[in-house]
């Protein structure tokens, strides 16, 4: 794992890392992560997303309306990060109706090579506050569920449009 999941952590916080690899080349899961104006592409939990601010680029922040079911309705999203030659998104959630308290996120693409030819792995790394009445074990529980629902229907979604 590389330096850009290394997270500092305050006493009210909790963090982790998910790892996805993905059997569809590093450009076409690239495309659909990179997309910060269509999160609904591959997020399960993404009923609908409105481009508050911004064009998709840095700085850019949008509303995302959440499926019901989930304790949460809405999330204001910041791009902080897109780093397109190294693959890197940041993004950090400032404000919703949500448990993702001082949530942010870092996601990594890399190139995996295999006997059978190349895979794709993505790192997703978090830092969230922990919230009053939950332990550290329940807050990263949440989160880890939540990424790692939507990496596995990102590695679906690439592998179908890349013919695996």
């Amino acid at each position: 794992m590389d330096s850009y999941h290394i997270h500092a952590l305050l006493p009210n916080q909790c963090g982790s890392s998910l790892v996805q690899i993905i059997d569809a080349p590093l450009p076409l899961v690239w495309s659909i992560l990179r997309q910060f104006d269509n999160p609904k592409a591959y997020k399960c939990f993404v009923k609908s997303c409105i481009m508050r601010t911004g064009d998709g680029g840095i700085g850019s922040i949008r509303e995302v309306i959440l499926r019901s079911g989930l304790p949460g309705k809405t999330s204001m999203e910041r791009l902080d990060k897109l780093d397109e030659e190294k693959h890197i998104i940041n993004i950090s959630i400032v404000g919703g109706e949500h448990k993702l308290v001082n949530y942010s996120s870092t996601t990594t693409v890399h190139v995996e090579e295999e006997e059978k030819g190349m895979k794709t792995v993505v790192i997703e790394s978090y830092v969230v506050d922990i919230p009053a009445g939950n332990s550290k074990e329940d807050a990263c529980l949440f989160a880890n569920t939540i990424i790692g629902c939507n990496l596995r229907s990102l590695a679906k979604l690439a592998e179908r449009m890349a013919g695996n």
